[in-house]
Order: C-alpha cells, then structure tokens, then sequence
C-alpha cells in the first residue's frame, strides 16, 4: 500500500501541523514534503509567535525545534503540556542534543526527528503519532463505555417517551444528517449532543459547542464565521470561527433561537454553499461541518411571527429530536433521583440509604419546571443536609413537600375489581389533597402558632400534630 493510501485508510489528510523552526529551510522543506499529502502546514520561525499559535489548540500535531534563540523549546513544551492543549508534539533536534529530545518525551512529547531528515522520514515520523494517538483515543472511549454501565450512553431513562428517543439517536448518530433538538431548559440537550457525536463517524474529530444567546450579535458572528485582521475596530489578528475549526468534526449551536436575522442569512448560506467567509475577506473556505442545534422555544411559531426565517428553519429542521420534561417521563424520577444521591454520597462522603417512600411519592409529584438539572441540583441540597439516615419528606423543599400526591392512570382499568382499586386510590389522593391545603390554610391563619391553629379549627393539638408529621410539613407555612 503506497504512503497516501495508507494515510487516506488512517484518516490523517487534512490534519493541521504548525511547525516551529527559525530555520526558514525546515519549515519550507515541510510544507514541501506534506502539503501535497494533504495537510495544513504553518510556519513560525519566532520562538515567541509559535508559542501563542500553538496554545490555541487548533493543530492535530506540532513540530517543535528544541533550539531557538528566543524560547528554548522545551520550555515551550511545558507550557504547551500546562495548558492541557492536546496536539501531539514532535520534537525537531540535532544529533548533539539527542539527550534532549529523550528528556522531552518524558514531559509529554509524542516522538522526535533528528535533522537532516528526509521526506520519508518526516512522513513516517507523522504516521507513527498519529497511529498512536488515535490507539490512545480509541482506550479512552472504551474505557469511558465500561464505566457507563447504567442507562443508554450515560443517559439514564427507561420511560416510553425515552426510549423513544434512544431509538431515534441510534439511527441518526452515524448519519451526517442536520439536526434540531427541542425541549424545555435542563431536559439534557446537550447531553445527547455529545452521545451524537460519539457515535457519529465523526467522533475522532473535534465537537464545539456555541451558546448563542451569550454574545451580541457582532461578536456571535465572528466567533462562528471568523474575522479578518482589521476587519472591525478591536480586530487586531486574524481569527478563526467555530465553523474552521470544528472541520471535519460536529458544531453544536445552543439556544439558536436568538440569532439575529443577519446571522440567520449567513448560516442559511453556508448551510447550502458548505463554503465559508471571514468577517471582512473576500475569499471562502471549503467547510465540512456536521451542524446540531438546539432551542427551548417553538421556532415554527417564531417562522410565522417572523422572527426566524423559513428556509433556515427547514434547513436546521432535518432531523428534529424532542426531549420530554421530567414530569412527562413516567418512571425515570425514582431512577435519577437514586443514581444522584449515589453520585452525592460519594462526592462529599455521605452516609445514606436512600429516600422514605414517602418522600419519592413527593418527588414524583412534583411538576419539576427545572426538569433533570432542578432533580440533580435539589438531590444534592438534600443530601448533604440530610440529618437521618433516609431522606424525609420533611428534608424537601416546601415547593416539593406541598405537591399532591396524584395516582398515575397510565391505563384504563380492564374489570370491576381494578376499578374500584383505581376509584379509591383516586379518592384517598383527593382526601390527601384536601387535607393538606386544610392543614396550610390553618397554619397560614394562625401565622404557624399550631396551638392556636388546632383551637381555631376545632381539633386536639395531637391530632393536627399528627397530620402535620403524615404530610411530612412544619408550622413554618409560607403564604
């Protein structure tokens, strides 16, 4: 198999190199050798600029000579190392500082090549890293599924509407097919962004994400598209978009509901062009982007207020997946709300055997506005407040505590028997209903004094005692 073929099976084309060298020959010589295969290659020969350039994190592989006037190349290395930046380093050293080059794998570099090095040599250098690289990616992807071992990709869910959902992404995952992701704030959009793309042909190459609703529009066009130097006031370099450099990887696009219409016009355009223009260039770039975006409003109902445009409507909308809120998934509050307090004990070294009855009755009343975040956020509250050995109604937030308890009618009952099961299951709900707000308006009217709150209502003290301990509720009634 000839070198390009074995670089096109490995998937190596279009790979960004930066090579740091003052030797203006070296950096020459590997734009020469590689560009031809395929890959990007650019050039610092200042120690200084090519430090900045690589701390960007925009480079697959960096060539790194050890000795340069300015910076010594290792203590670039270090810095590149600190800074958690994952280009694979190749050390450029001479034959007299061999020794050096040894001592740089040991700080992180992938490899080293001694000058003068001929083409082959190059290549092969990049062929055996990259090879390497991807071993060590395809062990933590593994290693990442052993430790899943509940739910579908780290999603837990075992309600209909969910596994609706796990279906769906299955079959879209390994497509390059656009997609549209709705459903209201803290359902996990961004969660299934990521198992999308880890199943997705696309998974060894970079996934970024934008929130659309943290910039002004000026800035949220040059953080997607890019910018030309001098292109704006305060454009002081040439800067590259998310669009550039997700290449070849997935753009995930949240809350895209808010882009203004100018921006909406240029999306629409690279959507259909695949072709990308910088802020102030003239020139454009061939893209290969898969696009996810996501919203927790109706961008139907914005196309015929005339807030989103149409097209780009259908464009986005090729794929669309809805995530139910919490309260629509019957079933999956109890298993979340288990697997958190696991992950909460844990964490902060908590003792406790799980919730009362009672108190998961409570939770799965609840409406849950805040959906999956609001649960993962409360369980930890509780928890680490928590002064039993079993969480209590009692240990709730007031707004969970004064839920009603609501029999779930998932179906019809099919004879007599389950029917009058049913009619008193709806019955005793609504006694517990009546009896709580009875309990907080009493309350409310004797401002939680409960001596003078069973007086007025014609009750013994341990009587309203006793339903106050049943509801899991205190005297300190809120209006």
């Amino acid at each position: 198999m000839s070198e390009s073929g074995f670089e096109q099976q490995n998937g190596i084309n279009n790979q960004r190199i930066l090579v740091i060298d003052d030797e203006a020959v070296i950096g020459l010589s590997c734009k020469r050798t590689l560009c031809p295969e395929g890959y990007e290659v650019e050039v610092c020969q200042n120690a200084h600029d090519g430090q900045q350039v690589a701390l960007s994190g925009k480079f697959d592989m960096i060539l790194l000579d050890l000795m340069m006037p300015d910076i010594n190349g290792m203590e670039i290395l270090k810095r590149i190392k600190a800074e958690g930046v994952m280009s694979e380093v190749i050390i450029i050293t001479g034959h007299s500082t061999v020794e050096s080059a040894v001592e740089a794998m040991k700080l992180g570099a992938a490899d080293y090549i001694s000058k003068p090095f001929s083409p082959d040599q190059l290549k092969m250098a990049l062929q055996k890293v990259w090879e390497h690289s991807r071993l060590l990616r395809e062990n933590v992807a593994l290693r990442r599924e052993l430790e899943v071992n509940q739910g579908f990709e780290g999603i837990i869910g075992e309600s209909k509407p969910m596994q609706q959902v796990f279906s769906l992404i299955k079959r879209v995952a390994p497509t390059d097919g656009t997609i549209l992701i709705t459903g209201e704030s803290g359902t996990g959009k961004e969660m299934v962004v990521r198992v999308i793309h880890r199943l997705s042909n696309r998974k060894d190459h970079p996934l970024l994400a934008c929130d659309c609703s943290a910039l002004v529009p000026t800035l949220l066009e040059s953080e997607l598209f890019g910018h030309v130097k001098g292109s704006f006031s305060g454009a002081i370099a040439t800067k590259q978009g998310l669009f550039e450099v997700a290449h070849k990887g997935t753009l995930f696009l949240d809350e895209v509901a808010n882009l203004s219409m100018e921006i909406q016009s240029k999306l629409l355009r690279v959507l259909e062009t695949k072709q990308l223009k910088k802020v102030g260039d003239t020139t454009e770039r061939e893209i290969d982007i898969r696009l996810i975006t996501a919203t927790n409003r109706d961008l139907a109902e914005m196309v015929n207020e005339g807030a989103f445009r149409e097209d780009l409507y259908y464009r986005l909308n090729v794929v669309p997946v809805y995530l139910p809120p919490l309260r629509e998934r019957q079933g999956d509050i109890p298993l979340l709300a288990v697997l958190f307090l696991e992950n909460f004990c844990k964490k902060h070294n908590l003792k406790l055997e799980g919730f009362t009855p009672e108190a998961m009755a409570k939770m799965e009343s609840y409406h849950w506005p805040g959906n999956v975040r609001e649960l993962r956020n409360i369980v930890e509250r509780i928890a680490i407040l928590c002064d039993s050995s079993r969480i209590e109604p009692r240990h709730l937030p007031t707004e969970i505590c004064q839920a009603p308890i609501r029999p779930t009618i998932t179906q019809l009952p099919h004879n007599w028997e389950q029917f009058k099961k049913l009619k008193q299951e709806v019955r005793d709900a609504a006694v517990q209903e009546l009896e709580r707000r009875f309990l907080i308006e009493a309350l409310q009217q004797s401002e939680g004094n409960v001596s003078k709150a069973a007086e007025e209502v014609g009750m013994q003290r341990t009587n309203l005692h006793a339903l106050l301990r049943k509801y899991g509720m205190s005297s300190e009634i809120s209006s």
